[in-house]
């Protein structure tokens, strides 16, 4: 829901730092990678309870996964670049909760098996439509130029991040947080459901 503002405010400054970039060497896939591995290490800080180190960890990482994008717009795009820098992200999306689970099983199991089915869902229904609209040969850049169509939805990146920002914040409330994100998730990926039943079903 967040995503097409977010993206007109950060984009003119990571365009400009992914060219800096870009003429350094950096590579969009070396970029997402690096993100990734912060990512893990913020879930491996939120599993031995350094939350603030999470917190810093978490941001950093999300930056990267930001400049990726800008590196491939100054340098050279690829179809592998977009699947990977997909792939990374829903690996960290489930990870940095998993942290958050095994630092508390007692308290955040449950929540968190919620929460990652919720995710599970809403996952399929974006990959899904995304899958549907290039067989479609429907585009958007409402969430900024990328390599797969990118369906808006209650919750998108933008919405994650601030959850996770959350639960850093205040670990003892996991369980609330993610209850509640988890009900979102879930009403996300229905309501997608339904909008790609509006979309495709007459053109079938």
């Amino acid at each position: 829901m967040l995503d097409a503002t977010a993206r007109r405010m950060i984009d003119p400054p990571l365009n400009a730092a992914g060219r800096v970039l870009a003429r350094w060497g950096a590579t969009p896939n070396v970029v997402t990678l690096a993100g990734l591995a912060l990512g893990l290490a913020a879930a491996g800080a939120a599993a031995f309870g350094a939350f603030a180190w999470a917190l810093v960890l978490l941001l950093v990482s999300r930056l990267a996964d930001g400049l990726d994008g800008a590196v491939a717009r100054a340098s050279r795009k690829s179809d592998y670049g977009g699947y990977l820098d997909i792939t990374c992200d829903f690996l960290f999306y489930g990870v940095f909760p998993l942290g958050f689970v095994l630092h508390d099983p007692a308290q955040n199991a449950v929540a968190g098996a919620i929460l990652l089915t919720s995710f599970y869902f809403n996952g399929a229904s974006f990959l899904g439509y995304a899958i549907l609209a290039e067989k479609h040969d429907m585009e958007t850049s409402a969430q900024g130029v990328k390599s797969l169509y990118y369906s808006n939805g209650l919750l998108e990146g933008t919405e994650t991040i601030l959850f996770f920002v959350a639960i850093a914040l205040f670990p003892g409330q996991f369980p609330v947080l993610a209850g509640i994100f988890a009900a979102l998730c879930f009403a996300t990926g229905a309501l997608r459901l339904f909008g790609a039943y509006r979309a495709f079903d007459s053109r079938d």
